[in-house]
């Protein structure tokens, strides 16, 4: 993406509303986009597009906003306890959502929804998060919308690409919004510098539709390929971040979905999973999102678009080396490694921010996922781990089906055998080689993973302080690979680690087409494409090798719909969507997507793990201790508003029970 033209800039104090804002005085001090040359900004597609540019560069990293971040605050991880306590997965398991706003004046550590001091222009990850951006992107976008007439010098595929794009971004940057925050204002024009505040909140149906009628018209103006237009072909190489018409189609899909799930039809309420409302759907809604859903997958499949599912093709799972002839492999999604610090995605991303800083990964991310024992992993005492029910929920067999099903044939003498591929390439766990250079004499011991209960990598075995293992009995490698250790040294400048978290994947509109649809009519139902929803999971079933959902559960629609949703959590694990699932199903304060456990067993035998696959060992005791239990009220299913910003006027009023 070409570098930004400053001199279109919109100051941040030229905002005429904002949830980062201190005071209405601030934004009255100077006059409304002051900055902006009209006669030049939007002349032509060249300027016009640099000031577009701005809004791609304001869309945050949720993995690197911060040295330590923290994005994963559903039932799927917990942190090291002491050194965690102060982050904002620990607050959320308290039931403190304030914390997310933390500016580090409260004690705890800033996630990339709040960034004190967020800078639209800065190419610093650090200077961009969502509450600091959202209102200024939106104001961007209808001033770009207002100012379309002065783009005399351009073609009409160029005034299409403009239009598109700045009515897509109008619409995410409220979507973004409305998914942690509810039904806010719906601004559509640029507001007058001496207008009243008094823009009421609207429902989260009201914001959807008025989303989704954005999101529709940018689809019908955007490209399938920017490589393949008049004007992409000008900046080829430099296109792969550029918002496409089937981005546009995922997040039409989205929105409806979003709107139609039980959270916003139901309300908020307590015992979902007993009374049956977590499968209560909109079914009109649900089926104007298949609609979508289903175009952007035939949009995708036809070759269309620049994007298909990335290959699962390995010659050794545990190190995520690709099988010879692979390409365009799944781990790249998240990361790359040896290859120049190219941009992670690889074919299946739809939707991501900048490109970040080259070695930035290293300096807060990449030390965050293994243990600390020895300091075996460097600097940053943090640990991100997944929990032991997480695990035993998601990661089903093999043969397709969860480990609780009576027919799955899971055996609990040997729990790490013939489970879900996904299982392998994303889950450290005991036996696990842990470091591939032979280490120190004082560090052999921790060569190969002791999770067992009392085990040296466990925070009640020896040598190993409370803070350095493990508290679940796992850790993880998806995100990054267990090869960032002192001895194999992947997070070094030779290891040319780059990550990041896509915001949409190819697999996220599978996934996403397969819930709406079987809302709109079970599994056999269709619509936008030639896939059923039962379909669309076995695409991403197949991609990894693992069984096709069960017959038996094909003829129940809620026992299916379980499926998807259980298919949702493996495929897209620790990317940082798990707690609005469960808030939109009305699934966050019931039980056992409450509680977070660690995995209890004990070795059997003396197993040479030198020379053996871990998953082949026996083990005895297989059993899950509870860590901790969130105890939630019906106000968890919404973040509060800063308290700041419901002082500005009346028609703004906090979440219910905060």
């Amino acid at each position: 993406m070409k570098k930004l033209i400053n001199k279109y800039i919109i100051g941040v104090a030229a905002l005429s509303f904002s949830m980062g804002m201190t005071s209405c005085s601030d934004y009255l001090d100077k006059a409304p986009d002051s900055d902006v040359n009209p006669e030049v900004a939007f002349q032509n597609f060249t300027n016009f597009q640099g000031f577009v540019e701005e809004i791609y560069n304001c869309i945050p990293n949720k993995e690197s906003c911060y040295w330590c971040t923290t994005f994963n605050w559903g039932e799927d991880e917990i942190m090291n306890s002491g050194l965690g306590d102060t982050h904002v997965t620990a607050h959320f398991d308290l039931g403190d959502y304030r914390h997310w706003y933390d500016e580090g004046d409260k004690g705890g550590q800033q996630s990339w929804l709040n960034r004190p001091g967020s800078n639209p222009t800065s190419t610093d990850k650090f200077a961009h998060s969502l509450n600091g951006h959202a209102w200024y992107c939106v104001r961007k976008a209808n001033l770009g919308l207002e100012n379309l007439d002065k783009m005399t010098d351009a073609t009409k595929e160029e005034k299409n690409f403009i239009k598109g794009q700045l009515l897509f971004f109008r619409a995410w940057w409220h979507h973004q919004q409305m998914e942690w925050w509810g039904g806010i204002p719906y601004i559509d024009r640029v507001l007058a510098a001496d207008e009243e505040f008094n823009l009421p909140r609207l429902s989260f149906r009201e914001c959807a539709e008025k989303c989704a009628a954005d999101y529709r018209e940018a689809a019908n103006l955007l490209p399938d390929n920017w490589d393949n237009s008049t004007i992409g072909k000008k900046t080829l190489g430099k296109n792969d971040l550029r918002i496409t018409k089937a981005c546009a189609l995922g997040y039409l899909g989205k929105v409806l979905l979003w709107a139609a799930s039980p959270l916003n039809v139901v309300g908020a309420e307590l015992g979902a999973s007993k009374n049956g409302d977590t499968y209560k759907y909109d079914e009109t809604l649900a089926r104007q999102a298949a609609e979508a859903l289903g175009e952007a997958i035939a949009n995708i499949e036809s070759g269309a678009s620049p994007y298909a599912l990335a290959e699962y093709n390995y010659e050794d799972i545990y190190n995520h080396v690709a099988a010879k002839g692979s390409k365009n492999n799944f781990s790249d999604i998240f990361r790359t490694t040896g290859q120049s610090w190219k941009m992670p995605g690889s074919v299946e991303a739809i939707m991501r921010g900048p490109m970040p800083d080259v070695n930035g990964s290293n300096w807060n991310f990449a030390k965050l996922w293994g243990p600390k024992v020895n300091n075996l992993v460097e600097h940053d005492a943090i640990i991100h781990m997944p929990t032991a029910n997480y695990i035993n929920y998601a990661y089903g067999m093999a043969n397709g089906l969860p480990l609780d099903d009576p027919e799955s044939g899971f055996d609990p003498k040997h729990p790490f055998k013939d489970r879900d591929p996904r299982f392998y390439h994303d889950i450290m766990f005991d036996g696990f080689k842990f470091l591939n250079t032979t280490p120190a004499a004082e560090d052999k011991p921790f060569q190969y993973l002791e999770m067992f209960t009392g085990g040296n990598m466990v925070p009640t075995g020896n040598p190993v302080r409370s803070a350095d293992g493990s508290r679940t009995g796992y850790f993880c490698q998806k995100l990054v690979p267990h090869q960032c250790n002192k001895y194999d040294g992947m997070y070094n400048w030779g290891g040319a680690l780059q990550t990041y978290l896509p915001y949409m994947r190819v697999a996220d509109i599978y996934l996403l087409y397969a819930e709406a649809a079987t809302a709109a009519g079970g599994a056999g139902f269709r619509a936008g494409c030639q896939r059923t929803a039962e379909d669309a999971i076995n695409v991403l079933r197949d991609r990894v090798g693992a069984g096709h959902v069960a017959i038996k559960l094909l003829s129940d629609k809620n026992k299916f719909m379980d499926e998807v949703r259980r298919e949702r959590a493996c495929e897209l694990a620790f990317e940082g969507f798990r707690w609005q699932d469960l808030q939109r199903w009305l699934l966050l304060t019931e039980y056992p997507y409450n509680i977070k456990t660690r995995q209890e067993f004990k070795r059997v035998g003396d197993y040479d793990f030198s020379k053996n696959d871990p998953r082949d060992a026996e083990v005895t005791g297989w059993s899950e201790t509870t860590i901790v239990e969130r105890k939630y009220g019906t106000k968890h299913y919404l973040l509060p508003l800063k308290e700041s910003e419901v002082y500005l006027y009346a028609e703004y009023p906090q979440n219910p029970g905060w």
